[in-house]
């Protein structure tokens, strides 16, 4: 293989077929699934087309499916009209009204729950109250709202008037609702008092009011919803009462029937220039694909309790929590709160408690929580546990073995998926009834879904065993349509590097000799040394691989002869280690890389450290990570850090 492409150096050749009892009751086992994708082979558009019209509930049929006169701004059921929140609600209240749509535990250990018939009372409140309001189709209302069913209702109450949301994480900034506001001309915040999270409370409400202090002329009024029970303040004339308002408003609200590719939400993502990006999905075809694969990849049958623990500040939270479960008629689980509060348990305890049997979370947490041992697995009854999900990042080798092990008793299957904000839904995953698995593989794309790997020249890498840059060849429902109120943006960003060829997923991946993918992270995150491209993800595998390693983080500094070096932060199970000791274990780490790799990959510097800087949803920063490896002064924001002051530590200054 030619050093221009990504060179893919860590085997991995355990596999694990669906367990036959699991298959016997699947929705789509090995046969269908070969249906499903020859259907998709023969006719792209069709196969999309037949999925719409069977799955989703339209108030006007329609007649074109995929209009790409002006590709790449391509648009799905264009003459078709539809409700996103009728789909997800109203046509489950003749058979489901009585079930529950979903189960909510607060941190401090309060549980309510919500049947479909409550949840369209509350949403028609919500969505009556927004009209009182002056909100009308197309206004842009922003939701900072903690991980409570108030989000999902404010979300469903927009979707029902035909009114555009944009859902700011509650552990983000008061720059960050102004940027959000400011950028999508909102007429309108909805957020609460406070969260609750690891202990503490969280005031939205007072990073609200510093926001629209210092901007966000286009907001007229703020609704509150009252949570915590914090003490904020108060602005008249803007703020108002959630439940003051609702407790007035009627329980029926006739949904807004929109085109199908009127926008459903923006979702800011961070980009290359600093700059916040406002991804804008659809509403029929992004909920045909968060619909679609919820019922494909989970396998959801009549009597699943479905947990994402994604926050609904995150693409995941959208399609996972709010809208593909939802319009399935599956009972969701909410959780407001941390993994670690009052201990590591606490996830085991939810899954317990409320009857768990699908649980979709991120590899953050997965090693997190294994870093913590079994102990706290153990000690609850996961028993109604029958599918394991990872999301958000490829997840290590070692980490899902230690899932399917420890939390699946060796014989549930893990959907690794792979995905994007900009995709809306998964796009690469095993469908868990029909696709036997290979540990830190997302496997294949799922039916309807075609990617390729292309060279830096844009040329598809023919055969297998190969790496290159991650590409989605033909359009698909739930992509995002474009970047709001910059569409050259949009088109430079994702199309432009191959001259509107490919959707561009700004991922490296390698395909082996089964064709199954493995992502080995984004193309900035791709180290050249010595002429030899390597992804950062292997080489943090390679590290998680060793017994006293619990979590890794891999970057690149400037090496005036091979290029870039490689830099790896390590947090280790148990007690870190000073003095001789350490430096005897990071020798023997780099030892490691070196012989699972070759020596290449082996690490220039490893530093360890208590933690990595991650955001509060668990991301990790990996551009400060990157300044720190240069020894660069830190002129970052730091401030929605979970732990700023492990930064010191990692650049050696503490």
């Amino acid at each position: 293989m030619s050093n221009d492409n990504i060179q893919a150096v860590l085997g991995e050749s355990r596999i694990f077929p669906p367990a036959a009892e699991f298959v016997a009751k699947s929705r789509v086992d090995a046969k269908k699934m070969a249906e499903l994708r020859a259907a998709a082979e023969k006719d792209h558009v069709g196969f999309w087309a037949s999925l719409a019209r069977q799955e989703l509930s339209w108030n006007k049929p329609f007649t074109v499916t995929l209009d790409d006169s002006k590709a790449p701004n391509y648009a799905w059921f264009t003459d078709g009209r539809i409700n996103v929140s009728y789909n997800c609600i109203d046509r489950h209240l003749e058979k489901r009204g009585d079930k529950l749509a979903i189960r909510f535990e607060s941190e401090p250990g309060v549980v309510t729950t919500l049947t479909f018939k409550q949840l369209h009372g509350e949403v028609c409140r919500l969505a009556n109250v927004l009209k009182s309001l002056g909100i009308r189709k197309g206004d842009r209302v922003v939701i900072y709202l903690p991980m409570s069913p108030s989000a999902v209702i404010a979300m469903q109450a927009c979707a029902r008037i035909g009114a555009i949301h944009s859902v700011v994480f509650g552990g983000f900034s008061a720059q960050s609702v102004r940027d959000r506001v400011e950028d999508a001309g909102a007429r309108l915040v909805i957020t609460a008092d406070g969260a609750h999270r690891a202990g503490h409370v969280v005031e939205l409400k007072k990073a609200v009011d510093e926001a629209l202090n210092e901007g966000c002329k286009t907001i007229e009024k703020v609704l509150v919803y009252k949570h915590a029970g914090n003490q904020i303040a108060w602005k008249d004339g803007r703020d108002l009462w959630w439940q003051d308002l609702t407790a007035k408003a009627a329980a029926e609200c006739e949904p807004e029937w929109v085109e199908a590719e009127h926008p459903l939400f923006l979702l800011y993502t961070s980009g290359s220039t600093g700059k916040p990006k406002g991804v804008q999905h659809s509403s029929a075809g992004y909920l045909l694909g968060a619909h679609q694969t919820t019922q494909w990849l989970f396998d959801v049958r009549e009597d699943d309790v479905f947990w994402c623990t994604a926050d609904v500040g995150w693409i995941t939270g959208h399609s996972y929590v709010c809208y593909g479960p939802l319009s399935n008629g599956t009972t969701i689980v909410m959780y407001e709160g941390g993994p670690m509060t009052p201990d590591a348990g606490r996830f085991w305890k939810i899954c317990q408690d409320h009857g768990v049997t699908i649980f979709y979370t991120a590899p953050t947490a997965i090693r997190a929580l294994m870093k913590m041992g079994e102990k706290f697995p153990l000690s609850y009854d996961l028993s109604k546990l029958r599918l394991l999900g990872s999301v958000g990042e490829p997840i290590n080798p070692e980490a899902w073995i230690w899932y399917h092990h420890v939390i699946g008793k060796d014989k549930l299957p893990i959907v690794d998926t792979w995905w994007q904000t900009e995709t809306g839904s998964v796009m690469i995953s095993p469908l868990p009834g029909a696709t036997p698995l290979k540990p830190g593989s997302c496997t294949q794309p799922i039916p309807g879904i075609f990617a390729d790997i292309v060279d830096e020249s844009g040329e598809l890498i023919p055969g297998l065993d190969q790496g290159g840059y991650l590409v989605i060849t033909k359009p698909w429902p739930s992509m995002l349509r474009t970047i709001w109120g910059d569409n050259e943006r949009y088109i430079k960003a994702y199309w432009g590097q191959f001259g509107n060829k490919y959707y561009v997923a700004g991922d490296s991946a390698h395909r082996d000799k089964d064709g199954y993918y493995w992502i080995l992270g984004r193309t900035d995150d791709v180290l050249k040394v010595a002429g030899h491209r390597l992804g950062t993800m292997e080489v943090e595998s390679a590290l998680v691989a060793h017994p006293r390693v619990a979590e890794a983080a891999v970057v690149g500094r400037p090496h005036e002869i091979k290029g870039e070096a490689i830099v790896a932060f390590v947090i280790l199970k148990g007690q870190r280690p000073t003095g001789a000791e350490a430096e005897e274990l990071i020798k023997e780490l780099k030892n490691f890389v070196a012989k699972s790799m070759g020596p290449i990959a082996k690490p220039d510097d490893i530093r360890l450290a208590d933690n990595l800087p991650k955001t509060r949803s668990g991301k990790i920063m990996r551009r400060l990570l990157r300044s720190i490896a240069k020894g660069e002064e830190i002129t970052q924001d730091v401030s929605t850090l979970e732990n700023p002051a492990i930064v010191a530590q990692l650049a050696g200054k503490e």
